[in-house]
């Protein structure tokens, strides 16, 4: 999915409903359930607290949040610690009133069912953790705007950074702030869809990511629920996964998740497709096992997902489409190489086999492109250093 990115190659082309808030809990995956639209049930521990960090994100950049006040109140009385649940209040009914003209779009005025509201997250670096709290920062891209009128939803890109303390058995949300931070141009090959083209993505048709930071035998996602939710979680690890910069340059590491997370009868086809293309990103960019050039500038590739639908799901197979926000290049002091992002859509397909979801396909789809960040300048390539290594890539589903 990123190999377009990493390799400067056009991507190859296939073949071709954000749920209501919830009073009570319902399962969404391993050890991840939803409260009033928020998922809940983290480990107590750093992927645990980089999940909650991320999904604390994406459900406050979401279009309920955003649009409906009472379910936005809902969904901060779940997130915030003790004694902070006011201040949350208060802070997310002034982010949210700010957010309205972008959700607008160019109509008179915000038609909360066409609105676009999806918040991806690139990279997750934590600065602090203990037993007690977490500071984690996050580098994310929105997309926002309206599936209606003739102004297309516009993407920016944040740092988030995110204060946690563990109480009543879960992260629990103390403070956020955002700024402005690292903005990736969108590949020049892709241009901007009709607003038309984004009504697969409304908030009836498809959902935000979800991502439990639960962490199985060697190092790879713990099984997946045997439920749509749990489909829909295996599908966004593996975008994330295959967008990793290891499934490029760490060959022990690229073998270990196929064999972990590849269903067994392409496990071989796949690991053989994927060290070719691995092969064919190195050498196009010049960069050696350990990630880097010559001159010692890094390999940069994420994917995160925006936001997920279902194409077909039983509780043997399903195939789920995913709209990502795949970043690469290389960071470094060659403009020419300086990492891009490119919109995607990916279909995954999965079957259920030894107590989880394994993939049969990971398969790159038409391009859902929003307009370029409006008023941000392209940071240069060198910049992009800090998001890179492995220590910086997101919890995975």
């Amino acid at each position: 999915m990123i190999v377009s990115l990493a390799t400067g190659n056009p991507p190859a082309s296939a073949p071709t409903a954000s749920a209501p808030a919830h009073s009570a809990p319902h399962e969404r995956g391993v050890g991840i359930r939803e409260l009033d639209g928020v998922p809940v049930g983290y480990p107590h521990t750093r992927a645990g607290a980089k999940a909650a960090a991320a999904n604390y994100t994406s459900v406050s950049g979401s279009s309920h949040f955003l649009t409906d006040k009472a379910a936005r109140h809902r969904a901060v009385s779940v997130m915030a610690a003790k004694g902070n649940a006011g201040t949350a209040v208060k802070e997310a009914d002034h982010a949210a009133g700010e957010a309205l003209s972008a959700l607008r779009g160019d109509n008179s005025k915000v038609s909360a069912r066409k609105v676009i509201a999806r918040t991806g997250v690139l990279s997750a670096h934590v600065l602090g953790f203990d037993a007690h709290g977490a500071m984690v920062r996050l580098w994310t891209t929105t997309v926002r705007g309206s599936a209606t009128g003739h102004a297309t939803p516009t993407a920016g890109f944040e740092s988030v950074t995110v204060t946690l303390i563990w109480e009543s058995n879960d992260w629990k949300l103390k403070s956020s702030s955002s700024t402005t931070d690292l903005v990736a141009p969108i590949d020049e090959r892709q241009a901007s869809n009709v607003t038309s083209d984004f009504s697969d993505y409304v908030p009836a048709a498809a959902e935000d990511p979800v991502v439990s930071g639960s962490v199985g035998q060697g190092g790879f996602p713990a099984p997946y629920g045997r439920n749509e939710g749990g489909a829909r979680a295996a599908a966004v690890s593996a975008s994330m996964l295959y967008g990793d910069s290891r499934f490029f340059t760490d060959e022990d590491w690229r073998h270990r998740m196929l064999t972990a997370t590849s269903a067994k009868s392409v496990v071989d086809s796949v690991t053989s497709d994927s060290d070719s293309t691995a092969r064919l990103v190195m050498e196009n960019r010049g960069v050696g096992t350990d990630g880097k050039t010559v001159d010692g500038s890094e390999l940069i590739t994420r994917t995160a997902a925006l936001a997920t639908r279902p194409i077909s799901y039983s509780d043997q197979a399903a195939s789920i489409e995913l709209w990502t926000a795949s970043v690469g290049g290389v960071a470094g002091k060659d403009e020419a190489q300086r990492p891009q992002v490119a919109f995607l859509r990916m279909t995954v397909d999965l079957v259920w086999e030894d107590g989880t979801w394994k993939t049969t396909a990971v398969t790159p789809s038409e391009p859902l492109v929003p307009s370029p960040p409006a008023m941000q300048e392209a940071d240069p390539a060198d910049s992009f250093a800090d998001v890179g290594g492995a220590s910086n890539a997101p919890a995975t589903a």
